[in-house]
């Protein structure tokens, strides 16, 4: 059911997407890098105070309130992140006020597996719930599609993950990169705040081995201060002294921080030449992504559909087993033939170009 103001403003004009959330950089890049964009993501009210939108704090996601989408004013409901926050019993009734409204409402399918989760069991049900009543399912990658395929029998479309890094600033990083005169190998770990799917002290044994025989090798260790000060909230011991203990041996160049702006974030990774993922679980990875953007090697493990995304070197570790010889073999191999896996800025602005009209057919195909 569209009504006639819907309909008109298909057909002439801009279209009024609920995105779950606005600001994150996934959706805004799905708008067109240049000139105006076919559809307008609504701003993410203030979960604080919902009649204000916010442009940083987004979570937990007002939009997903029923309450919202009961009254709010949008041709489309896109749900893409922040539904960990609310039960399987919420979202059907999220899904029951827009089928009484008649509006659509489009999935991306990101994580098919919650990396913040334990075990997959909540997430299965809040993905059953909009997998299924979901007009159009969106992934990013076919190997994602074909479990969708398989677990849920719908047919997803496959759009692959815009850049994250803005075109301008990859440029100018692929520049200073390309200028660099050193015979330094770095290969960067970065633990962040040890989401559930984060198993690195494995990894960190091999490349610690591996890297002593490597000339020109340097292990860099980036976490934050919740995990590795000595008064962390989650503080993690084990993890910390072996850090502490190598870094003191000179054997890993250790940075413990905060949450990183995104001019330091994209500086560091454009300043490593290999970035490993310690993940033993997963699904997608937009750090994966920002790698590729900055020309940084990235190894990835076979759980998830990392390789799917783009090209990478990969390395076993899932749930149940870990290859610590596959590790050392693509970190050798990255050492020696250092590699670009890479998309240049040309690449990036005709794909993300390509994922914005795709976005604009699909949501106009599900108002016509």
């Amino acid at each position: 059911m569209t009504t006639n103001f819907v309909a008109e403003r298909t057909a002439t004009g801009s279209l009024r997407i609920a995105s779950v959330p606005s600001t994150h950089v996934y959706v805004r890049h799905l708008r067109p890098p240049d000139g105006p964009s076919p559809f307008v993501h609504l701003p993410d009210p203030d979960p604080d105070h919902p009649s204000r939108s916010t442009t940083s704090t987004w979570w937990p996601p007002v939009m997903l309130r029923p309450e919202w989408a009961a009254t709010a004013d949008f041709d489309v409901f896109h749900v893409q992140f922040g539904f960990d926050a609310c039960s399987p019993e919420d979202l059907q009734r999220l899904v029951d006020v827009l089928r009484e409204r008649g509006k659509p409402l489009v999935l991306t399918a990101h994580d098919l597996r919650n990396p913040h989760h334990p075990t997959p069991q909540l997430h299965d049900e809040q993905l059953g719930v909009l997998i299924t009543a979901a007009d159009a399912v969106v992934t990013l990658t076919e190997g994602a599609a074909a479990q969708i395929r398989r677990r849920w029998d719908r047919e997803a479309i496959v759009l692959p993950h815009p850049h994250v890094v803005e075109l301008d600033t990859m440029a100018r990083l692929r520049r200073e990169r390309a200028a660099r005169d050193t015979d330094e190998f770095r290969v960067g770990v970065h633990i962040k705040s040890l989401r559930e799917s984060m198993d690195p002290f494995p990894v960190l044994e091999v490349l610690d081995e591996t890297l002593a025989g490597l000339p020109g090798a340097v292990l860099q260790v980036n976490g934050h201060r919740d995990v590795l000060d000595a008064d962390g909230a989650r503080r993690d011991d084990e993890l910390a002294r072996w850090l502490e203990q190598k870094a003191a041996a000179g054997r890993i160049d250790l940075r413990v921080h905060d949450f990183l702006p995104d001019d330091q974030l994209w500086e560091y990774l454009a300043s490593l030449d290999v970035a490993v993922l310690p993940y033993r679980f997963g699904t997608h990875s937009g750090w994966l992504e920002a790698c590729r953007d900055l020309g940084t090697t990235v190894v990835a493990p076979t759980c998830g559909f990392y390789a799917d995304q783009g090209p990478v070197l990969s390395y076993g570790f899932d749930e149940s087993h870990f290859d610590a010889e596959s590790l050392r073999d693509a970190v050798r191999f990255a050492h020696a033939a250092r590699p670009d896996h890479g998309a240049d800025v040309d690449e990036r602005r005709a794909q993300r170009i390509a994922v914005s009209r795709a976005h604009e057919e699909l949501y106009r195909r599900l108002l016509s």
